[in-house]
């Protein structure tokens, strides 16, 4: 039987044991995958090897110091430098980023924006960042520190912090710091979010599972809005088949993990 992990802090909350464990017994597969609460990221590898694992999938705030855990990266990984998926290939670990194509699986569920907000700098936003650009939108980048938006600015975003941004019309802002996660928090100041909720269309919040006080304004403001889970479902999806050489047929893998998500939201 393969074992398989998701790492993080925190990572209690994950609904990705449920998903891919259903899975696998709905697909009829041998494996079986846990939670792994990892403190410092950089003890990655060893914790991977010493657990015998097969493959993982990383959270925050492991996504970019992953890379360093693996041999090798491949896909849109490699422009986004930050990995949420490694899979061990003979006796190398190789890192994939399934977030960003999850989030674009995702983002059909809205109107397509002409233009997009994200808040937020860490691993996360630089996947939805890439998968933005793919697609020919290229958003504009909020961050409470200047640090961490140097290397999105050398790479071509447009970047602000709270002291030097101007409100502007967004068709879609996104939250993907983990604020409204275990406290009431808005990921920046509640008055500038609702000016950006008055001229915006939509909004999504990476966090899932949890009405966060970000989507409350949002759906107060009257905007569509989505929480984390249709990425979530899409980027696990992904994960899981990378899991299994893409030997896999999707829509059966996502239709047990829609049924885990079900069970979760009604438990």
């Amino acid at each position: 039987m393969k074992l398989f992990a998701i790492f993080g802090n925190p990572v209690s909350h994950s609904l990705s044991p449920r998903m891919h464990n259903l899975a696998f017994e709905e697909l009829g597969i041998q494996g079986a995958y846990i939670r792994y609460t990892l403190e410092d990221g950089t003890t990655l590898r060893d914790r991977f090897e010493a657990l015998g694992l097969s493959g993982a999938n990383i959270t925050v705030p492991h996504k970019e110091v992953a890379l360093q855990a693996c041999d090798e990266i491949r896909g849109i990984a490699k422009d986004i430098r930050a990995i949420n998926t490694i899979i061990k290939e003979d006796k190398k670990l190789i890192g994939y980023n399934t977030d960003a194509p999850g989030f674009l699986r995702a983002l059909k569920n809205f109107t397509t924006p002409k233009s997009v907000l994200i808040i937020g700098a860490g691993g996360t936003a630089r996947a939805l960042s890439f998968a933005l650009k793919s697609i020919a939108i290229t958003p504009h980048l909020l961050n409470r520190s200047k640090g961490r938006l140097e290397s999105f600015i050398n790479q071509g975003f447009e970047c602000f912090t709270p002291e030097d941004f101007s409100p502007r019309g967004y068709d879609l802002i996104i939250n993907t710091t983990s604020a409204g996660l275990k406290d009431d928090s808005f990921p920046t100041d509640e008055k500038l979010l609702e000016t950006l909720f008055s001229q915006a269309k939509s909004a999504m919040d990476v966090v899932y599972g949890q009405n966060t006080p970000f989507l409350q304004k949002a759906k107060s403001a009257g905007l569509e809005v989505q929480d984390g889970k249709a990425m979530l479902l899409n980027q696990g999806v992904i994960a899981f088949n990378l899991f299994h050489g893409n030997s896999l047929n999707e829509e059966k893998i996502e239709a047990s993990m829609q049924r885990a998500l079900t069970l979760s939201s009604s438990n």
